[in-house]
């Protein structure tokens, strides 16, 4: 598991291997990334040959989300911990966050040394933005670095991120119970926004789909992992789903009616917000 960087010395970045996080800012169409990265997408276009809404509306839901919370309106957080939060592509949680609310913290955690490169670019721009090199898989090391600790307060509401991160847990890993972990350490009031690789229930083509695509990534990253509905909700036990439960990425809280056809991959990734009770 990675811990907190040395701040004196250098991450070394492997451009010969692909990386989740590379490959996610190239499927957002940013430029932090090699040609190697490209190769996922590719591959995956020839099973979805439009394939980058899976990562684009992901994203979308991500700041419709973060809006949501840290909006007085509704649920008017201002801390906000972002686990896995890849390359600051397009709009990021703090950027969200803090235009509803100037004084919102962030902290992200990344355990890939191309995201703490950017990271460390964050920390010098905005100071209350902070970045934390982990890997989310280790929830006690997360809940105990002094990054977490000095600059949240777990004893008030914190909205805790997990976009797109717990389908790169496998189940070796046990994601539900490190999910559960953190939502112990959440104080009442704080939310959980998830999104997760899913598949339409009763839905045998796209689980179908699903499969094949989850083959590809394995092969090229040895990550995602594809769940069922009910499977990934496990993960949120004993929170209260807020509406409209878990859906589609693309029907959550969507900010307007949906003018042209969805790809079929959308059909691939929902997405929940839970507060804790």
């Amino acid at each position: 598991m990675a811990r907190m960087h040395d701040e004196r010395s250098a991450p070394h970045i492997d451009t010969d291997s692909p990386s989740v996080a590379r490959g996610y800012d190239h499927w957002l169409g940013g430029k932090d990334n090699f040609e190697v990265d490209r190769t996922i997408l590719k591959a995956v276009e020839e099973v979805v040959p439009e394939a980058r809404p899976l990562a684009q509306e992901n994203r979308y839901w991500l700041i419709r989300a973060v809006r949501f919370l840290s909006s007085s309106l509704h649920a008017g957080i201002d801390q906000f911990l972002d686990l896995g939060c890849g390359l600051p592509t397009m709009q990021n949680v703090h950027q969200v966050a803090q235009a509803n609310n100037p004084d919102a913290v962030v902290v992200y955690v990344d355990n890939d040394p191309t995201v703490a490169a950017y990271g460390r670019a964050m920390l010098a721009e905005n100071d209350r933005t902070h970045f934390s090199i982990n890997d989310l898989r280790d929830p006690e090391g997360i809940l105990s670095d002094p990054v977490i600790t000095r600059n949240l307060d777990f004893e008030r509401p914190i909205a805790l991120i997990h976009s797109g991160t717990m389908h790169h847990v496998s189940d070796e890993h046990r994601p539900r119970e490190v999910m559960q972990r953190y939502v112990r350490a959440l104080a009442p009031g704080s939310y959980v926004a998830m999104s997760h690789f899913s598949w339409p229930p009763e839905s045998e083509r796209y689980r179908e789909m699903a499969s094949t695509i989850e083959g590809l990534l394995h092969e090229m990253v040895a990550s995602c992992w594809w769940r069922s509905n009910e499977e990934a909700l496990s993960f949120l036990d004993g929170l209260e789903l807020l509406e409209p439960g878990f859906v589609r990425t693309v029907d959550w809280w969507p900010e307007g009616p949906a003018l042209t056809p969805k790809s079929e991959i959308t059909n691939l990734i929902y997405a929940a917000l839970a507060r804790k009770p």
